[in-house]
């Protein structure tokens, strides 16, 4: 299956969206879309995937995925009752040429191609983001576009808005075969992370040599299969370090590794952190 191309979202009466989903609406799959994309996670906790990079997400948290840029949401069993995310989405050039192309227009402008990576709203960015998100469902048409505009304008003035994905990583679709390829070697990565994977049964799934996979892996992700899997790994056990009271050695063998030496490794080659810094500052950081 190749990822879901997302149509226009535009109604005759109004130019862009704003929609709230609750539950199991808030399910979707790997999949990428022309318009550019803000998501307000009301309620909800998961994994994310924005282009190649691998994270969580929590209550509160904003993110702008750029034109094209392939994502997906998943959202633990937990929330899929009472959960809600708000989303607006809107064509780049929706506010017409003449008006990108004034000189007051130039930091939306660089806000649109920064979003090509993923950003991710953090401090009080986020915070404001999510208050007028949130209003934006009650707005009135016209308020609901002057309420789009600051919202970008506020962004793009704001210092805390941090890039996900690596630059050029798929922000043109390819070849509909690679799209597929690439899809269906995520999904089985998220269902089997915690299992020994070798490169010989991922490259089986592509019915490609273990050579062969590699090097389109690699070409297609900017990274290697095996810093995929690891980033898989360790952004899971992230996750588990700061919301469950598991031991080191015990998330390590979830997530796993079968070697904690091993585990504390990777976990500090990727956070530059050993497991139980980084579950100290974030709960400095964040409670």
């Amino acid at each position: 299956m190749k990822p879901a191309l997302r149509q226009m979202t535009a109604t005759p009466n109004l130019s862009f969206t704003v929609r709230k989903d609750v539950g199991m609406q808030m399910v979707n799959n790997w999949h990428y879309h022309a318009e550019i994309e803000l998501l307000f996670i009301r309620s909800s906790a998961g994994t994310w995937l924005i282009g190649d990079h691998i994270g969580h997400f929590k209550t509160g948290d904003v993110v702008m995925t750029g034109s094209n840029l392939p994502h997906c949401f998943r959202h633990e069993a937990a929330h899929m009752e009472n959960g809600e995310t708000i989303c607006v989405k809107f064509m780049p050039e929706m506010l017409g040429e003449y008006f990108m192309n004034l000189p007051e227009s130039k930091d939306i402008r660089t806000l649109f191609a920064r979003a090509a990576n993923g950003l991710r709203l953090e401090g009080t960015i986020r915070e404001h983001a999510g208050r007028l998100i949130e209003q934006m469902l009650e707005d009135t048409p016209g308020r609901r576009m002057v309420s789009l505009l600051l919202l970008l304008q506020d962004i793009a003035d704001s210092r805390d808005c941090v890039p996900l994905s690596s630059t050029g990583f798929m922000q043109s679709p390819g070849p509909v075969t690679d799209e597929e390829r690439v899809k269906t070697i995520f999904e089985y990565t998220m269902r089997h992370y915690r299992e020994k994977i070798s490169l010989d049964t991922v490259a089986g799934l592509l019915h490609m040599t273990r050579p062969s996979f590699c090097r389109f892996f690699k070409n297609r992700t900017r990274k290697t299969y095996v810093q995929f899997l690891m980033e898989v790994r360790i952004g899971h056990a992230c996750k588990l370090l700061v919301e469950d009271e598991k031991t080191v050695s015990e998330i390590g063998y979830e997530c796993g590794y079968n070697n904690i030496s091993h585990f504390n490794h990777q976990f500090k080659f990727i956070t530059n952190k050993k497991p139980l810094e980084y579950k100290r500052d974030y709960l400095q950081k964040y409670r």
